[in-house]
């Protein structure tokens, strides 16, 4: 792999990435847009140097924050193994497999079993090999980091991928997938934070916290990776139930492990983008759009947000202005209540959001008062 250079105009501003420019050498599919309907059945081509077929995914909304991509392991085969010198976060979109990870000796590797909704750490600077367990299904990974961030800095895809360089920096296989911890944190509100390398199911996962404050009767998972920038979070809400419309900074991927529903997207005074959604969805909230969730399903509906680094100050989920950055009930577009009700009505479903709700800013669901 050879050194890549960004490409400037005369002014020194980048009118090709160093990221764009290694991505687009693969020769893989790029997936362009704001939403990938579902990534079971995405387009995948052949990337011989990694031993499967994957897709990039280069959404609307990313804005050069991250990486997201999807692999395909045939059943039954095992991937070459891979260093990467970057953190990167896997969520399990479907098939059962076995993740290898060790650092210099393979001899210190540990191994651990993953599912369909599973979510793990690939720790930066280890060297990681990941197997399909089932001999007849073939797996589905999509994989999230910060790569266009540091390439930018490192244009040298020598240096970021099977670079021999180890870092012993507080990361020991010996510990690095034992089991999530829970650590209460005090602030504005007191909330629990799930700590950990490994998730095992994120669609039945039941230790979450309430939510109250984005409406719909909410809950809510924190979840965060020892030592790395990286975050995530996880929000479930009832049946027939929707959000409070919200925006905040670029880079934040949401993917659906659970649900039917829809959401909307848009820049402030401006037309609305309709997102549908189910299991394996996937899109991206673009820089300081709002963007709201409408779960019109019979079942609660989760999605799962990687965020953007925790350094950049934008970061995701922080409302700068209450006021400005969230849209209460109160104050929405009466259109939107009516479109969700009409949307219930072609399922034959009635809206369960109470009355009240759209003329109390102050209304507290009762089942979510944090």
């Amino acid at each position: 792999m050879a050194r890549i250079n960004s490409v400037r105009d005369n002014s020194g501003n980048p009118t090709d990435s160093a990221y764009r420019q290694w991505m687009k050498s693969t020769g893989l599919p790029i997936h362009h847009g704001y939403h990938i309907g579902d990534l079971r059945t995405l387009e995948l081509g052949h990337w011989k140097e990694r031993g499967c077929d994957a897709a990039f995914l280069e959404m609307v909304g990313s804005e050069g924050v991250n990486e997201a991509r999807v692999t395909e392991i045939a059943p039954g085969k095992t991937l070459p193994p891979c260093t990467f010198s970057l953190d990167e976060v896997v969520y399990v979109v479907q098939g059962r497999g076995l993740t290898t990870v060790w650092q210099g000796d393979e001899s210190s590797a540990k191994s651990f079993e993953w599912q369909k909704h599973s979510v793990f750490m690939l720790p930066g600077n280890h060297t990681y090999r990941l197997s399909n367990m089932d001999g007849s299904q073939p797996i589905r990974l999509l994989h999230y980091n910060y790569l266009p961030i540091v390439m930018e800095l490192i244009p040298d895809p020598e240096f970021l991928f099977n670079n021999p360089y180890a870092s012993k920096a507080g990361k020991t296989s010996d510990s690095l997938y034992a089991d999530a911890q829970e650590v209460v944190v005090n602030g504005p509100r007191i909330r629990t934070v799930w700590t950990g390398n490994f998730f095992p199911n994120l669609a039945v996962w039941d230790k979450l916290d309430a939510y109250g404050w984005r409406g719909a009767g909410g809950q809510h998972l924190t979840l965060r990776f020892p030592g790395s920038p990286i975050r995530s979070h996880m929000s479930v809400f009832p049946s027939k139930t929707y959000k409070k419309a919200h925006r905040h900074g670029p880079g934040v991927m949401i993917v659906i492990p659970a649900g039917e529903g829809y959401s909307l997207m848009w820049p402030e005074g401006q037309k609305k983008v309709e997102i549908p959604w189910q299991e394996a969805s996937v899109f991206v909230p673009p820089d300081m759009w709002f963007h709201q969730h409408f779960n019109v399903g019979a079942l609660p509906a989760r999605y799962l947000a990687f965020h953007m680094p925790a350094f950049m100050r934008m970061s995701a989920e922080r409302i700068v202005d209450p006021i400005k950055d969230q849209i209460e009930y109160v104050n929405e577009d009466p259109w939107v209540r009516q479109k969700f009700e009409e949307e219930l009505a072609k399922r034959r479903l009635k809206s369960l959001m109470p009355g009240e709700a759209y003329r109390n800013r102050e209304y507290v669901w009762a089942d979510a008062k944090s």
